[in-house]
């Protein structure tokens, strides 16, 4: 009987000791949205989902001329210039050349260029671990940058930030 109890006790203590993981808090997302800059008339959407060391950014803009637009990150969380120019320069951590994301040198913030439609609705989806929501690193740590949706198409070669033009819309990447 002893024995019975005992062996009662050891499972019982096993299973009050491991809590069911909460996989929901592994998971840090955001959702922001942005403001018309430059006199346009653009709107949209951007989030971002941290899981598993990886993060998915997705946008889906509005209001934009058909054709190819550039979207980056930039150095700072400030949209209130009329023209997107408070949130400053591409964010660039790292110290490298700008360019096209994952080709050789570019900066954190190069996402690249998407295709707006005949409506002028546009989208773009990319999945990296090359950055994290509040983690704390400072070459990886998206929070507090700004995100800007350009006039034109990055080229990948002009320096500092690829001759994309106005910035259109600008939102801060912020909880």
């Amino acid at each position: 009987m002893k024995k019975l109890i005992l062996f009662t006790i050891t499972i019982s203590a096993l299973f009050i000791g491991c809590k069911p993981q909460n996989k929901s808090a592994d998971t840090k997302k955001i959702n922001i949205a942005f403001e018309a800059k430059s006199n346009s008339s653009v709107a949209g959407t951007a989030t971002f989902i941290e899981k598993d060391g990886k993060v998915t950014f997705e946008a889906r803009v509005s209001g934009l001329k058909p054709g190819i637009h550039a979207i980056h990150i930039h150095e700072k969380s400030d949209c209130s210039a009329a023209d997107g120019s408070s949130a400053g320069g591409h964010w660039n951590p790292t110290f490298k050349k700008h360019g096209k994301w994952g080709v050789g040198e570019y900066h954190k913030g190069d996402i690249g260029n998407f295709t707006a439609d005949a409506k002028g609705n546009g989208s773009i989806k990319i999945t990296t671990d090359e950055w994290c929501i509040g983690c704390g690193d400072q070459t990886k740590d998206i929070l507090g940058k700004g995100l800007i949706v350009h006039d034109g198409i990055d080229d990948f070669t002009s320096q500092p930030a690829g001759n994309a033009g106005a910035r259109v819309a600008c939102t801060a990447i912020i909880k």
